[in-house]
């Protein structure tokens, strides 16, 4: 049975990394010592070392202990034999190249598959849906596809943003550009607001945290959803 936590952030404003999240965290890995951390997507281009022990840090507020998947010479075995995997944010396209180059997003997509809890946070959740093309994060790498895990039957937009009416930004709204992603695809996204996520247990997608989310479909008018919304038909 697929177990997943697909959040918008890692870090809420006000908050250390990871805080808000660790009550759902200590029940979602209640069986896992050891967690495996993919650090691939290097925030700030931040070294998988120290991004590593960021995380450390944060897990080990629930006594958990974490090696990052970089440490291991042989990473398919290292995803194959893990308790609990946690993916963090960063860039996407970082992130989805790195996993190609070392050939693990078949394996990754076939432990989540069979039933390793999996946490991902923004770009760790990008990688959750069916592709990357509603990612926030600059092509600053050029990955062979766009296609990830799909474990979920829908793209995901983390760190959703409404329009502010008093901006004087002129560029494109978070909307725009889901409405430009929709021009040519299909498949429907949703827009997570920064202290919500998604719980996959089995087939079941459940939203989760303090904030509405906002689903877009194409050709239709995007809607909220509430917390404790069952989202798993969306597709």
């Amino acid at each position: 049975m697929k177990q997943l936590l697909i959040a918008s952030t890692s870090t809420v404003h006000g908050s250390d990394y990871l805080d808000y999240l660790l009550e759902p965290l200590k029940i979602h890995f209640k069986n896992v010592e050891t967690i495996l951390f993919i650090p691939f997507a290097r925030p700030g281009g931040i070294s998988h070392e120290g991004y590593t022990k960021i995380v450390k840090l944060a897990f080990s507020k629930i006594d958990k202990s974490v090696k990052g998947l970089h440490e291991f010479e042989n990473p398919k075995e290292a995803i194959n034999t893990a308790k609990g995997i946690f993916t963090g944010g960063g860039n996407t396209f970082v992130l989805v190249d790195q996993l190609y180059k070392i050939n693990v997003i078949d394996t990754l997509k076939t432990a989540i598959e069979s039933g390793t809890p999996y946490v991902g946070t923004s770009a760790g959740s990008n990688i959750c849906g069916l592709t990357i093309g509603t990612s926030n994060d600059m092509p600053i790498a050029y990955p062979p596809s766009f296609n990830t895990l799909g474990v979920i039957p829908f793209n995901i937009n983390p760190h959703y943003l409404d329009p502010n009416p008093n901006s004087t930004h002129m560029g494109e709204t978070r909307e725009t550009r889901i409405q430009e992603f929709h021009h040519f695809n299909s498949q429907p996204v949703i827009g997570l607001r920064e202290g919500s996520y998604l719980e996959v247990l089995g087939s079941k997608i459940t939203l989760k945290g303090p904030l509405n989310a906002r689903v877009f479909k194409k050709n239709k008018m995007p809607y909220e959803i509430q917390p404790e919304s069952d989202v798993s038909n969306l597709n």
